[in-house]
Parts: structure tokens; C-alpha cells; sequence
């Protein structure tokens, strides 16, 4: 069996990570192999695993002698592994790297990070930008960030209804989002099923919280979030187990929460750790 040539490991192991099942220890396994190999693909699968299971650091490990040495395709990725541990500057760095190499993404994933940390305008003339270059997220990330400051709502309802398109489903949920936002629910929550229809990103999670939280409809609410199971919408398990939490369903939150906890998500460990076994953050 010629692994190096043939990249019999990288494919078992894609099927692995593509499965219905959390199978991500045993790809690892196999693509630690293939890297140790030198199969073609090898490296980048690894780095996507591990990021997908919420090993950053050793994503880092993994990624960071490789972006230094010159492969900036890389680079993204890095970006996302350093911000999932909170080193923003390093994670700027890096996404900078991917964005000057080309990777239009990268664009969407440095606004987010530097608008959260307060530099909104620098962020809104990144995502204009990814817009015009075509990226798929960027019109309702755009949005959004515009949508966080109230004075900047006039500017939101302009760039939702100039870019909402039925062909790019995402921007539905944008403009959706500024409906909700000027009380107009019924438009609203059309756009939000159109969107769902058209398998926008996260379309049923973003339809579910505008039914918790503004329809106060908890069962059509819970309706969209297993629905959002079922397509494996990113955040899913973290969406499901908050409200379940929130609906006092703390046995049926626990595992969904585990789970989101397992693959890295920070906010549901919070909530395992405050909420459903009692620990105060603030307690030494």
C-alpha cells in the first residue's frame, strides 16, 4: 500500500471527519499519520480537525511553522485557532497574512475580531470590502456589526435592502435582521422562513432566537433549533443547550452543552461550570 502517493489515510480519514458520528480522535489518528507520510492535503485536513474538535494549541503548533516558513494558505486557519485562545494581536497577524495571500474569508474573520474588540469602523470598511469581493458571510456580518451601534441603524436598513438578494440566501437573514430590529416582525419572520428555506447560514438558529426572544414562542423556538441539528448548522448544540437551560431543562441541556463543550465552545464550559454544576467563576 504506497500511502504517500496514493493519500489513503487523508481519505480515510475525510470520511471519518465527514461522518454522521463524532469519529475526530480516530481522524486525527490517521492524518497525524499522514503528515508523519508527507500524503498532499495531509496537513491542511489536520489543522481543520483539529480546530473543529477545539484544539487550537495544537493547531497552532501544527500551523504556525508552516505560515512562518512561507505557505500563507495556512494562515486563516491560524488566525482562528489564535483567536479561539484569546491572543487577538497575534490572531490579526495572522488573518492579515491570509487576506494579502488572497483568501478572501480571512477579510470576514478579521472584521469580527476587530470590531469586537471596539474598532467598528475599521471593521465595516473590511467587510465592505469582503462584500465587493463576493464573500458569502460578509453582508450579514456587515449588518450586524452596523446593527451594534444604534446610531448607525439608518445605515443597516440601507445596506440590508441594497444587497438583499434571494440568489445569495444569507443576505435575507441580514435584512431580516433590520426588520426585527424597527419592530417590523411580520416581515421579519418571513424573511427568516424564506431564509430557512434557501439554507441560509445558521438560518434556523437565527429564525429560533427571533422566536424566543421576540415572539416569545418557545415551542416554535425549540422547533428551529433541532431543526438546526438536523442540518448542522455551526453552533447548533451550543443554541439547543442555552435554551434548554433557559426553559429550566437542565438534565436535557447538560449533554447538548458537553457536546458543544467537547468541540471547543468556551461559552457552553462556562455554562456547564456556572449554571449546571454550580461553580463560581469568581471563586479561586
Amino acid at each position: 500500500m504506497v500511502v504517500a502517493d496514493g493519500g489513503l489515510l487523508c481519505a480515510q480519514a475525510e470520511l471519518l471527519l465527514n461522518g454522521a458520528e463524532d469519529r475526530h480522535p480516530e481522524a486525527i489518528e490517521l492524518l497525524r499519520q499522514a503528515v508523519a507520510a508527507g500524503e498532499p492535503g495531509a496537513t491542511a485536513l489536520l489543522g481543520r480537525a483539529y480546530l473543529e474538535r477545539g484544539m487550537r494549541h495544537e493547531a497552532i503548533d501544527l500551523l504556525t511553522p508552516l505560515v512562518d516558513a512561507g505557505h500563507t494558505e495556512f494562515a486563516g486557519p491560524l488566525g482562528d485557532a489564535l483567536a479561539g485562545i484569546g491572543d487577538h494581536e497575534a490572531a490579526e497577524d495572522a488573518y492579515r497574512v491570509a487576506i494579502d495571500a488572497g483568501d478572501v474569508g480571512a477579510i470576514n474573520d478579521l472584521a469580527v475580531l476587530i470590531s469586537e474588540r471596539g474598532r467598528t469602523a475599521e471593521g465595516i470598511q473590511l467587510l465592505e470590502r469582503a462584500v465587493e469581493a463576493g464573500d458569502e458571510l460578509a453582508p450579514m456580518t456587515l449588518v450586524g456589526v452596523q446593527l451594534m451601534s444604534p446610531e448607525s441603524l439608518p445605515l443597516a436598513i440601507a445596506t440590508a435592502e441594497e444587497l438583499a438578494n434571494t440568489t445569495r440566501p444569507n443576505t435575507l437573514v441580514a435584512l431580516a435582521h433590520v426588520r426585527a430590529a424597527v419592530r417590523r416582525y411580520d416581515d421579519a419572520e418571513r424573511l427568516y422562513r424564506q431564509a430557512c428555506e434557501l439554507h441560509a447560514h445558521r438560518a434556523h438558529l437565527h429564525y429560533g432566537w427571533f422566536l424566543q426572544e421576540v415572539r416569545d414562542d418557545p415551542a416554535g423556538a425549540e422547533r428551529e433549533y433541532r431543526l438546526a441539528r438536523g442540518a448542522q448548522e455551526p453552533g447548533w448544540a451550543l443554541s439547543l443547550g442555552r435554551f434548554l437551560l433557559d426553559s429550566d431543562r437542565r438534565a436535557e441541556a447538560r449533554p447538548y452543552l458537553e457536546l458543544s463543550a467537547l468541540w471547543g465552545g468556551q461559552e457552553a464550559a462556562a455554562l456547564i461550570e456556572t449554571e449546571l454544576d454550580g461553580v463560581d467563576p469568581l471563586d479561586d
